[in-house]
């Protein structure tokens, strides 16, 4: 069964269509992931989900209910919105309280000094709101966010603004949602996060869905048309890979080079013409990344709206 279910949804503003016709499934108990640029719809997107905009057109079905903004699934969802902001001269115990209870859960002193143990905040409990860090602050919404036990939680860039380690305790977060068997939708902009913590991606572009499926089968259906390279280093220098035969475009990830190759090249031509301008210490054949897929669709779809 699909937690959420889009079919054939279209929002527009004025002149301005966000949402183009939109329909896609999230499974029960997954990890999806919404990516696209900015002003693709993906908030948008998220918004009519919550209800809390109405779509021009199409469904929306919620943990199986499609009634509306007062619909009975709405308690059993966790929101946290792009836009952060908690009561600033509450303290922390009280608003964590508070944001439960509008949810109909009833949380215990004990069980809030928990989540704050787990999230790292063990001596925040009686400190106003505004007295805190912005990453300490941003963890009080995440719990705001999942104290009440939702079964779905949508998050709108959760890991924007936050230091690794805040963002590692987070993802760490995220991940143990899905362990018990909760549902969870977040948007990203970060590739990399996507690619290792999603079950599913999704990306809209200028409203219209361009990619929908595991990580597998979006690199499957893209190829295997790159080439990881890392040379061995001597005094940092690395060859030059200007001009290489049957390579469309070089990729520098500073240790490694990625390299993208033309259709039906030869890559053992490829690869003697490497160890003719240096030692190599890693060669392999794969699918492109995450981050390559986008960008690549971005650019077919830019060039096909000015053609």
């Amino acid at each position: 069964m699909a937690a959420v279910e889009l079919v054939n949804v279209k929002k527009t503003y004025g002149d301005q269509v966000a949402v183009d016709d939109l329909s896609l499934a999230v499974p029960e108990g997954s990890v999806y992931g919404f990516i696209g640029p900015n002003r693709s719809g993906k908030t948008t997107t998220l918004r009519m989900t919550m209800r809390i905009i109405a779509p021009d057109r199409g469904t929306i079905r919620v943990l199986g209910d499609e009634s509306g903004s007062h619909g009975p699934a709405n308690d059993r969802i966790g929101y946290l919105p792009e836009e952060r902001g908690l009561y600033k001269q509450m303290k922390v115990r009280e608003v964590l309280r508070f944001y439960a209870e509008i949810k109909g859960h009833r949380p215990t002193t004990a069980e809030i000094q928990d989540w704050l143990n787990r999230m790292g905040l063990p001596d925040v409990a009686e400190k106003k709101v505004e007295a805190l860090s912005k990453g300490m602050s941003q963890k009080v919404q995440f719990i705001s966010t999942i104290i009440s036990k939702p079964d779905l939680v949508i998050l709108d860039e959760p890991f924007s603004g936050l230091d690794p380690g805040n963002a590692e305790v987070m993802r760490e977060m995220v991940l143990n949602l899905k362990r018990e068997g909760r549902t969870v939708i977040f948007s990203t902009h970060d590739m990399g996060v996507a690619e290792e913590m999603c079950d599913f991606v999704f990306m809209i572009y200028k409203g219209r869905k361009v990619l929908d499926g595991t990580l597998t089968t979006i690199q499957q259906k893209h190829g295997t048309d790159v080439l990881q390279v890392r040379f061995e280093q001597s005094n940092g220098n690395k060859p030059s890979l200007e001009n290489l035969p049957g390579v469309i475009k070089v990729t520098d990830h500073g240790n490694s080079q990625e390299l993208r190759t033309a259709p039906n090249c030869d890559r053992q031509a490829i690869l003697q013409e490497l160890m003719r301008r240096g030692r190599i210490e890693h060669f392999e054949s794969a699918h492109p990344s995450l981050h390559d897929i986008f960008l690549r669709i971005v650019k077919q779809e830019g060039a096909a709206a000015n053609a």
